[in-house]
Parts: C-alpha cells; sequence; structure tokens
C-alpha cells in the first residue's frame, strides 16, 4: 500500500494528475500498477485523508492539491503543537508510571496491548491506542496528568487514525507500547521515560514524511528570490 500511495501522489506532485483531473478507474489502476483491489482502495483512502483527493460517489476519484499536505489539525490542535505538548507531558509521565504503578495498572496494561496486537479493525484499535496512554497516566498516580491527556484525548484519537491510514503505523506502534510496558514491569523511570521518547520520536518522523508545504513557484527572469533579498 505504501508503495502505491508514494507513487500516486508523486505522480500528483509531478503534475501527471492535475488539481481537477480525474484519476483512472480503479480496475486501470489495478492493471497499471499490478495490484489487487483492496490494496488500491487502502492506497486512495490514504490520499482522501491526506486531502490530495476527494471521492465523488458515481463519477470517481479527482485530485484537489498538487501534493502539498500542510500541517495537519486532529481536532482543536495542530500536529506540531499536539507533539510539542506530548513530549513535555507524557515522556516525564511515562517516568512517573515506571515508579508508581500497581500491579492493578500493569494487568490493565497487559490486557489492553494484548488485545491491540490481535486488533485488526483500524476504528477498534485506534480507541484502545487513547486508552493505553490514559492508562500510563493514571499509573502515574497524579490527576493532573491524567486531565492533561483527557483534554487531547479526541485530538490524540484522529492523530492515530491519521498515521494508521496513511502511515501503516499500527504494527510498529505496538512494538513501542510493548516497550514502554516493558520498562513500568522493571520500574525503570529512564527506560519508560527513554521508551515514550522513542514512541513519539518515531510518531513525528512518520509525519514528516506526510506532511509537505506548498510548492513554490520558481522567481520569474531577473526576479530575485524573496530568500535570496535577505
Amino acid at each position: 500500500m505504501e508503495a502505491v500511495l508514494s507513487h500516486l501522489r508523486a505522480a500528483i506532485e509531478r503534475g501527471e494528475y492535475a488539481v481537477g483531473d480525474k484519476l483512472p478507474s480503479e480496475a486501470e489502476l489495478c492493471r497499471r500498477l499490478e495490484v489487487s483491489r483492496p490494496v488500491l482502495r487502502e492506497a486512495l483512502r490514504a490520499l482522501q485523508t491526506m486531502g490530495l483527493t476527494v471521492s465523488r460517489t458515481g463519477k470517481g476519484t479527482f485530485v484537489v492539491s498538487d501534493g502539498a499536505v500542510p500541517d495537519p489539525t486532529f481536532g482543536d490542535y495542530a500536529a506540531s503543537d499536539l507533539l510539542e505538548v506530548r513530549r513535555h507531558i507524557e515522556i516525564p509521565v511515562a517516568g512517573y508510571a515506571a515508579e508508581r504503578r500497581t500491579p492493578e495498572d500493569l494487568d490493565r496494561l497487559g490486557h489492553l496491548l494484548e488485545r491491540m496486537e490481535r486488533e485488526t479493525d483500524t476504528t477498534a484499535w485506534v480507541a484502545m491506542d487513547t486508552l493505553f496512554h490514559l492508562a500510563v497516566a493514571e499509573a502515574a498516580r497524579n490527576p493532573v496528568f491524567r486531565r492533561v491527556i483527557e483534554e487531547i484525548r479526541d485530538a490524540l484519537a484522529r492523530q492515530s487514525a491519521f498515521l494508521t491510514d496513511v502511515g501503516g503505523r499500527r504494527e510498529q506502534s505496538n512494538r513501542e507500547h510493548r516497550a514502554i510496558v516493558e520498562a513500568l514491569v522493571e520500574q525503570s523511570g529512564q527506560d519508560a521515560a527513554e521508551a515514550m521518547r522513542h514512541h513519539l520520536a518515531r510518531v513525528e518522523s512518520t509525519l514528516s514524511t506526510i506532511v509537505r508545504p506548498a510548492h513554490r513557484a520558481a522567481p520569474a527572469d531577473g526576479a530575485a528570490d524573496p530568500e535570496e533579498r535577505r
């Protein structure tokens, strides 16, 4: 899916499919790219999630962007703002959770992680993803931390769904979550904080491969680039 998504996005960026153009039919794209229809539909859904295309019932899929994907907004918060806050909150929270967790916390997190690793439905997995981060905050035994995560819970769910649909993050995220739980089991605040730091860094890395600024028009002949004038 990621290869098909990359191919279609590159074609849009090169102008092979310009804004307003209709993409070839699913059958034609499957033939050209030599992929199954489920794989193609997953890639097309990702393009739509990124805001590059729109699907019109009975008419097909149309290009609505030249490939630019600005800093996305998840609910009330921009992705960059959300990540900045998460780095300052969830990393130390994981450290506190490792030091303060109870056997009940570990049971809850362990069962939740097992369910996430078995889950194949994206919507159900995303719901459990937000519960996981809430459970880590609860294990830190500070109600303020939990309240902060509750406040951004909807944004976390939207971000998780976006990265799962577009970036294929689910399996990787499961491994990162397991590393966090293992550090909590060992009661290592340092390892738990580092595991959460790694998790958030991977989230940021995936977002950076998706977000691309609008294309800048080349300056006219003889006109200086605004950056050069500075």
